[in-house]
């Protein structure tokens, strides 16, 4: 999440308010309910996922959700962003389905823990000069490290994300309630070690083998996390070794030597 996303979401949360300023300009009273609506039921929802199948199965899924509210005073600027995050999935090999107007699931597969990174920083990191606009909320910066290390069976898997949503901290208020509501989650079929050696480490959720993240507008947010895969190329090698080696020791020890059985 996102430097360009983020971005995105704020600038698209910001411009609906700007207009309800300009509406509401002869009213203060009017412009402070309607903003006061807008913080209390949050407008955008943002839910990052990353799944974990084996080693070599993935996929990236992204659940954005606009209030009504956003689509209302900015109709025009949700669904041009919204068909840029759907031609973008594809450059990738992902898709995008629209489960209405205000609400998008992107899904983007990997095949091992390298190509996450890549199709990570490809799809969020990625900046246009549309983006670098010199404003505050364009300065959000994010990094997700991915390393593992097999062991013929199994994958050891060590997965660091970083995000810097210091520039978003005029999207929360004092009570900590937040326009934009933004979830990271992680699962995989053993589960996961979460590590928190960092000031900026967030504590997570657990529900069975995944982990979900509450993440903090206005914070520079730390996961990292430690977990094992399956290695099913290891796996289908070791069958394979082991049905050959079968063979051979049916083939000459327990079965007949064919030149004896031909003399008897």
């Amino acid at each position: 999440m996102l430097m360009k996303i983020i971005s995105r979401l704020g600038k698209y949360v910001i411009s609906p308010i700007n207009k309800i300023r300009k509406f509401a300009k002869a009213n203060p009273i009017l412009l402070v309910v309607l903003l006061a609506s807008l913080l209390l039921s949050g407008c955008v929802k943002y839910d990052l996922g990353v799944t974990f199948n084996s080693t070599n199965n993935g996929e990236l899924v992204q659940h954005i959700k606009l209030s009504e509210k956003i689509s209302l005073f900015s109709n025009d600027y949700v669904s041009e962003w919204l068909k840029t995050l759907e031609n973008r999935a594809r450059t990738l090999s992902g898709s995008a389905e629209k489960i209405s107007p205000e609400d998008i699931v992107v899904k983007i597969p990997f095949t091992n823990v390298k190509e996450l990174q890549e199709k990570f920083s490809g799809f969020f990191n990625s900046r246009t000069d549309e983006d670098i606009d010199g404003s505050e909320i364009s300065n959000i910066t994010s990094t997700l490290v991915a390393e593992d290390q097999n062991f013929l069976l199994l994958s050891r898997n060590h997965l660091i994300y970083d995000l810097d949503l210091r520039s978003l901290a005029m999207l929360t208020s004092k009570s900590n309630n937040s326009i934009i509501n933004l979830d990271f989650s992680l699962q995989t079929p053993w589960g996961v070690k979460n590590i928190q050696n960092n000031e900026n480490s967030i504590q997570p959720e657990k529900h069975n083998n995944q982990l979900i993240w509450q993440l903090k507008p206005g914070s520079i947010n730390h996961i990292e996390v430690v977990f094992w895969l399956p290695n099913f190329l290891g796996i289908g090698t070791l069958l394979i070794i082991s049905f050959v080696w079968l063979g051979l020791y049916l083939r000459y020890t327990l079965l007949p030597n064919p030149s004896t059985a031909k003399q008897n």
